[in-house]
């Protein structure tokens, strides 16, 4: 994993929905777990554009629903600031699933805009995607 230049705020917390975006059968996951999270005691741990996410599908196909999967967030609604003084911010909360060891993703393709400080952290996700912002 490759550091960001971004000031990326972190709005995405426990049970929060991301829609899936990739073609791996999952279309809804909710966040269980934010790897490499150091927090505070009694604090829920948060994630952004970038990190890693340990989620549960909730909505997909019979195959891969009710399974634990590894995801990388990609798009967030709250608005963050870039590092040229740029705020971005998305219609919704979506996240593609990785291979939890290579940090590959499982999909061969990505349906829509996946943000530039994700494919910075992980070019893998950049080949696939077909819009980058």
């Amino acid at each position: 994993m490759k550091p960001i230049a971004a000031k990326i705020t972190k709005p995405i917390t426990l049970k929060t929905r991301l829609r899936c975006i990739d073609n791996t059968g999952a279309k809804e996951l909710e966040v269980i777990s934010v790897r490499l999270y150091k927090g505070r005691r009694r604090r829920l741990p948060r994630a952004g554009v970038g990190d890693i996410v340990i989620c549960s599908v909730k909505v997909g196909t019979e195959k891969i629903r009710k399974k634990v999967v590894h995801a990388v967030v990609v798009r967030q609604k709250k608005e963050y600031r870039r590092a040229d003084g740029l705020r971005v911010k998305f219609e919704d909360n979506a996240a593609i699933v990785i291979n939890p060891k290579t940090k590959e993703p499982q999909g061969t393709e990505i349906r829509g805009v996946v943000a530039k400080e994700a494919i910075q952290r992980f070019s893998a996700i950049g080949k696939i995607s077909s819009q980058v912002m």
